[in-house]
């Protein structure tokens, strides 16, 4: 590498106070300014990312800093995440897709980090992105689906382990405590939550429940009502919401579960990164697939479900059976390095 700094943007879903999102750039701030590189973060809250971070950020939508931004970098990374999809919204794939080309048309090296992509409806939509994605230095997926999407555009993406598989954790020592994360979807029935609810009361009458909340705008009503069900059907449980949390504490508090029964794909991954035996909710494919990976309990939220069994595998997995699985799940960032720094793969 020459001896003039490298500048990095860095693109995503970022400064939302999503726990997913907010951990993966956790990580990866954390491994490029290890390698002493310059990293502007395009953020939602600039001020609380710069500060939290040490990194300079500058407002997701304000396109004139973007610009700016992207003309004095290096590269470009965009990622992890879900970003190039138009199920949340087709705005939303626009923008990433235009931080993209921007990036390209200023002759600045992208690399796709980590990213799920699709589903793209929107044929506009799809064009752009395959446009974009064609003039890409180096694309890293995290699922299959992605990776297969992909070559069938005649792209060479890479897969790759999600990124929070890295993010440094305490010594597990459990301490009595259930962990719930739950988020709002359409799925959702009152119906299921009250037997889940039931079902947490009859098999953990004595631990104390921590109910978390990942991103308050999506799951914080949602746990807060879970909260109330809980003390319905036993008023002397011992119950903690959690929320607004900073990524370490959070990752600290997850060492005292002795369970977690979760929603969020990066609760669920958390867990394990710990070896907490875990239930996984899939409300997504994503969460199935992990669970199937880890032969974890999975229910798919059907409020007619056998929960009773689910609970009662989950409280016969071993923890060393989900640590020794979990140390083959780490992201290789050399490659990503190399590819920044100019170096041959």
């Amino acid at each position: 590498m020459s001896d003039k700094v490298k500048h990095i943007a860095v693109s995503g879903y970022y400064g939302f106070d999503n726990f997913g999102d907010e951990a993966i750039l956790n990580v990866l701030t954390k491994e490029l300014k290890k390698n002493n590189f310059y990293i502007t973060v395009f953020s939602k809250n600039p001020e609380k990312t710069g500060f939290n971070l040490g990194v300079n950020a500058v407002y997701t939508f304000n396109i004139k800093s973007i610009i700016k931004t992207l003309k004095n970098c290096d590269v470009l990374i965009s990622g992890g995440g879900s970003l190039l999809q138009d199920s949340t919204s087709l705005k939303s794939l626009l923008y990433y897709v235009f931080v993209i080309l921007c990036a390209e048309f200023l002759k600045k090296d992208v690399i796709i980090f980590a990213q799920g992509i699709g589903p793209i409806k929107n044929i506009f939509g799809k064009l752009l992105t395959k446009i974009a994605l064609k003039k890409c230095k180096y694309i890293t997926v995290r699922d299959e689906k992605s990776l297969f999407l992909l070559r069938s555009w005649k792209l060479n993406p890479e897969l790759v382990s999600d990124p929070v598989w890295n993010i440094r954790t305490k010594a597990y020592n459990p301490a009595d405590k259930v962990g719930i994360q739950l988020r709002s979807w359409k799925g959702l029935s009152q119906k299921y939550l009250f037997n889940l609810a039931k079902s947490v009361v009859d098999y953990f009458p004595d631990k104390q429940i921590y109910i978390y909340s990942f991103q308050d705008a999506l799951d914080l009503d949602i746990c807060k009502h879970f909260e109330a069900q809980l003390k319905l059907l036993k008023p002397d449980i011992k119950t903690k919401l959690i929320n607004a949390m900073s990524i370490e504490n959070t990752v600290e508090s997850f060492a005292e579960l002795n369970y977690l029964i979760g929603m969020r794909y990066h609760a669920c991954l958390l867990a394990l990164k710990y070896g907490i035996p875990t239930l996984a909710l899939s409300y997504d494919t994503k969460v199935k697939k992990l669970a199937d990976r880890f032969d974890l309990p999975c229910s798919e939220l059907n409020e007619n479900e056998d929960l009773n069994t689910l609970f009662d595998k989950l409280k016969a997995i071993q923890t060393q059976m989900i640590q020794k699985k979990a140390k083959d799940c780490v992201f290789d960032f050399n490659k990503i390095l190399n590819k920044i720094s100019g170096s041959e793969l």
